[in-house]
């Protein structure tokens, strides 16, 4: 298993690919804020020393480089391959992304952790929450989450993982506010149902996108066809990921 754990860890390492890129996380966290109660935001702010949580969205990935910080290495995902559950699917010993989640919240409920251990419990929550709702973060053990699968992304060499965390995100040219802005259109019902789900629902919410998600071309290179038919995904997928984890700190902090 350990050696299971560093293979993986090395693979990540070498494509530099984790999670959504940098604009993706941070739509994640300026959502969110736009849904936490006054008494949230001001007990998150004070923990966060005044920062965002868009600006602190990204702290997992900035010290991905840091040795210090290996043992998260295999937070990011979770592996629970067609046909499994996730109870059935066998799992890493040194966390997932489900198993992060749940943790951390139940840590963070507590209210006993530490001043900076608390600070960094919420930049990991508020990163992975983002993770669990891009799809190819809930793999099927078969092609590390799309990043062995070589493609064209607008003719240039890419992978299908490296295509959904950045690819369409970026080729869009949004900033971060004005994606938060363009994608945050949503009804009080849909709230309610979206923060209702528990951890598990939103994986296997993203398992249920796969076909979608590996609807790829014979030539590999996917172009404005493939974004047009999944964008709407990834704008849904960011949304949701900023009410729910609003909906985790409002039950912690508000």
């Amino acid at each position: 298993m350990i050696k299971k754990v560093l293979t993986i860890y090395l693979i990540f390492i070498s494509l530099n690919v984790w999670s959504w890129g940098a604009t993706g996380h941070r739509t994640v966290g300026e959502i969110a804020e736009q849904y936490l109660t006054k008494k949230a935001a001001k007990n998150i702010s004070k923990v966060l020393n005044g920062r965002s949580l868009a600006v602190v969205s990204t702290w997992m990935d900035d010290v991905k480089s840091d040795s210090t910080y290996d043992y998260m290495a295999t937070w990011h995902w979770v592996t629970i391959p067609d046909g499994e559950t996730y109870e059935t699917a066998e799992q890493e010993e040194s966390g997932n992304v489900i198993e992060t989640i749940e943790r951390l919240t139940a840590e963070l409920t507590k209210g006993e952790l530490s001043g900076q251990k608390e600070a960094n419990a919420i930049k990991i929550l508020t990163h992975l929450i983002g993770d669990i709702h891009q799809p190819l973060h809930v793999g099927t053990g078969e092609d590390m989450g799309g990043n062995q699968v070589r493609l064209k992304w607008f003719w240039e060499n890419s992978n299908l993982h490296r295509v959904w965390d950045s690819g369409m995100i970026d080729s869009q040219k949004y900033s971060y506010t004005e994606l938060a802005d363009a994608v945050n259109h949503v009804t009080e019902e849909e709230i309610e149902k979206w923060q209702s789900a528990s951890v598990k629902d939103w994986a296997y919410e993203s398992m249920a996108l796969r076909d979608q998600v590996y609807d790829l071309p014979e030539d590999m290179n996917l172009r404005y066809e493939y974004r047009y038919k999944n964008w709407e995904t990834v704008e849904k997928r960011l949304l949701m990921a900023g009410v729910r984890l609003a909906g985790v700190l409002n039950k912690i902090y508000g």
